[in-house]
């Protein structure tokens, strides 16, 4: 493909954040109901899980259940429940042939039994799977994730097994659910909304933000790529000057 030779796999970010947003606008544009969209984004999914296995990004990480989307209507979440169950039967063998190891972050123990159980066999079937980690926010929320965090830390500090003076960004790293995954680089958002909703706040800290009108049921490999250009085309300064970062 013409637009993956354009990118400097030299250049490529390690972690990649998507924030799938678009399935029910996409859905009532052609008459359907919100759960036709969600069923549609599957291809989505596996597009964009390829092509960044492909060009080597090592973690790619989709929101796909907010602690937020508990509050839509039960109809849709459970469509969206029996969804995930189906979509990761489905998935597995193509996981297992890619290398795709998957893991998950939020309040897993929320989900359904039925889900919860399928989730941890995927988990534990592509542990040692080595090519690209697949990472789905599941009743996820990025505020209660620092609240546990910061639970966590303080529950240390008062059995006095950490010094307050021994706290600092490692310690918060490392009590994240994502403490296994480097820093987002990129963040991805499909749909012309332009907000990071509540995910992965503390890990976004730098990551270069990316909005596209393009619906999510409608995001190809292709759209993948145009995103990874237009970071490589951004100067990424850290706090630093333009004459630094060429120096």
């Amino acid at each position: 493909m013409e637009k993956k030779l354009q990118i400097n796999l030299h250049k490529v970010p390690k972690h990649v954040a998507i924030i799938m947003d678009g399935n029910g606008r996409w859905a009532k544009s052609k008459g359907m109901t919100r759960v036709f969209g969600h069923k549609n984004a599957l291809t989505s999914v596996r597009e964009s899980v390829k092509a960044a296995a492909e060009i080597g990004v090592e973690a790619i990480t989709l929101y796909a259940f907010s602690t937020e989307n508990w509050n839509r209507p039960k109809l849709e979440v459970d469509a969206l429940m029996s969804l995930l169950v189906h979509s990761l039967n489905k998935e597995l063998k193509d996981f297992q042939k890619n290398g795709v190891r998957v893991h998950a972050i939020g309040g897993i123990e929320n989900l359904p039994t039925k889900a919860q159980k399928v989730l941890q066999g995927v988990i534990a079937d592509t542990k040692n799977n080595t090519n690209i980690i697949l990472t789905l926010a599941l009743s996820y929320g990025s505020r209660e994730e620092i609240v546990n965090t910061i639970k966590n830390i303080s529950k240390k500090v008062v059995n006095k097994e950490l010094l307050i003076k021994e706290i600092n960004e490692n310690t918060i790293n490392n009590h994240l659910y994502t403490f296994n995954l480097p820093d987002v680089d990129l963040m991805i958002r499909t749909s012309g909304e332009q907000r990071i909703s509540n995910f992965l706040l503390w890990q976004m800290a730098y990551a270069e933000l990316y909005f596209t009108d393009i619906l999510w049921p409608d995001f190809r490999e292709a759209h993948f790529y145009d995103a990874i250009i237009e970071y490589q085309n951004r100067e990424r300064r850290f706090g630093k000057t333009s004459e630094q970062i060429t120096e």
